[in-house]
């Protein structure tokens, strides 16, 4: 998704395959594969097994970005019993393939492509995820809904290979929203009634900060407030709630 943000993709397809296993694809540049000097590896191979190996602490890299942790990818690799990684990139396809986070062997060069993008496959690891590794349809798809209402204008594509719906077809939902924020305000409100037609949206720019925020006034007495900080649902809030709170109330 921060790909997507950055401005180098608009359209993310997950997949639960019949094993339970992951695929997530996206339409971007792909990950790097050339060989790192310092490390004498694909870059492929450093992302995807050294922490703190994606090039999103450079601030000008990424201006919004869910993974500043930099051991995501790495993360899911350690604790999936496999993986593979297919990059589609400068008219070539590379790939690599990794056991509990380990290489099974060096990136290669397996075909020729007219496309750029990224493809990660991978199975959690049932010794570690000991209560399942069934992965819930509707916990995912209510994800990538509230991703597509955080990034207007981005494709995210769930499809679900182990329940086929009455004509045969795998069950799908393509999530995409031009509106936004106001979009996902009018989603949460549901069955309420609205006070005013539209619901209020501002955004700008502060300090090299992009802020976005929409709200509604409708006939219930409680709040409903969503907060997040680079597509991330800070749940216990943060500064930037009661500092919205504060710019309206005073």
């Amino acid at each position: 998704i921060d790909e997507a943000v950055a401005g180098y993709c608009d359209d993310i397809l997950v997949t639960i395959h019949e094993d339970n296993s992951i695929s997530v694809a996206d339409n971007g540049r792909g990950i790097p594969t050339g060989i790192n000097k310092k490390e004498n590896k694909s870059a492929l191979e450093l992302v995807m097994t050294i922490l703190h190996a994606g090039g999103k602490f450079d601030k000008d890299t990424y201006k919004v970005s869910g993974g500043l942790h930099g051991v995501g990818v790495s993360c899911v690799n350690a604790l999936s019993t496999h993986l593979k990684a297919e990059v589609h990139r400068e008219g070539k396809i590379f790939n690599q393939e990794y056991e509990r986070g380990k290489p099974m062997y060096e990136v290669k060069e397996v075909g020729v492509s007219d496309k750029n993008g990224t493809i990660v496959t991978f199975k959690p690891d049932p010794e570690i995820f000991t209560q399942t590794t069934i992965y819930n349809y509707d916990t995912l798809a209510n994800r990538l809904r509230e991703l597509s209402f955080l990034n207007k204008g981005i494709t995210l594509t769930l499809i679900d290979k182990r329940e086929q719906n009455e004509d045969g077809t795998d069950k799908k939902d393509v999530f995409l929203s031009e509106g936004g924020l106001q979009e996902f305000v009018k989603f949460l409100d549901g069955t309420r009634s609205a006070l005013i037609p539209n619901p209020i949206y501002l955004e700008g720019i502060k300090q090299g900060i992009p802020v976005e925020l929409s709200f509604q006034y409708n006939d219930t007495y409680s709040e409903n407030v969503h907060s997040y900080v680079n597509n991330i649902n800070t749940i216990e809030g943060g500064t930037h709630v009661p500092g919205f709170r504060r710019g309206l109330t005073r």
